[in-house]
């Protein structure tokens, strides 16, 4: 096996005395492991940082056999890495893309949200810029691997107007009608989680409680705590950031 292609830095795992264990994300190959000779050194560890962009060989005798992996640089993302918010929703997109994903099964829409968001993470000044574009990566990466959720319609009724809640459990949309009584026991649906565009803080706060529930229930469950634990460390920078 060899090929070269482009790829986002997912994860990176120290491998004995100097070496590393990368996890990238390519358009055409999907996620792809290698090991990085000599990627715990001071020329590699600034090129093999989550979220860069990066052009990888991977060379391996046999598909079973892991790659070796040599990279080069072609987009830093390190001045959004010194920024607290930033650098937070970074940890958390692409640890959960490394844990979510399986491996070598090509998502060229899941390479090409997660290339919109890393930018727009580093471009814009504010959170309130990128905070609903996440929710709709995560509400993508469910659909993706076949966990989307109904919100077209109306769960109870099957109507499409006045849409205004979605069911924990079946990830339906509910009507304001159907919901009457029940309000307590659903999550607001936010429009703007379904059209994008702009949203104030309350309906990014509400859209990231419905993916990060699902997410917990379908991506996440039994899985090591990494993952989980920095979406918790970003929404609780969100939160204090809009306080």
């Amino acid at each position: 096996m060899q090929f070269r292609a482009e790829a986002i830095v997912l994860a990176v795992r120290q491998h004995g005395e100097h070496g590393a264990i990368v996890r990238a994300l390519t358009a055409e190959h999907g996620l792809q492991p290698g090991y990085v000779r000599g990627g715990r050194s001071r020329r590699l560890r600034p090129i093999l940082q989550p979220a860069n962009r990066v052009l990888g060989e991977w060379r391996a005798r046999t598909p079973d056999q892991l790659a070796q992996l040599s990279v080069e640089l072609v987009e830093s993302r390190a001045a959004s890495h010194a920024e607290p918010l930033p650098a937070a929703a970074l940890e958390w997109v692409t640890a959960l893309t490394a844990s979510a994903l399986p491996e070598a099964q090509p998502y060229p829409r899941i390479y090409a949200a997660l290339t919109g968001v890393i930018g727009a993470i580093a471009a814009a000044p504010a959170a309130r810029d990128w905070a609903l574009a996440l929710a709709r990566y995560e509400l993508l990466l469910l659909a993706e691997l076949g966990f989307g959720l109904d919100l077209g319609v109306c769960v109870a009724t099957g109507a499409s107007g006045d849409l205004a809640f979605v069911s924990p459990r079946s990830g339906g949309a509910v009507s304001r009608g159907a919901a009457f009584g029940y309000e307590d026991k659903l999550f607001a649906l936010p429009p703007a989680l379904l059209t994008g565009g702009e949203a104030d803080w309350p309906d990014i706060l509400a859209a990231l409680r419905i993916t990060g529930h699902f997410l917990a229930r379908d991506i996440l469950a039994g899985q090591v705590a990494g993952p989980a634990d920095a979406r918790t460390r970003l929404v609780e920078r969100l939160k204090r950031a809009v306080a």
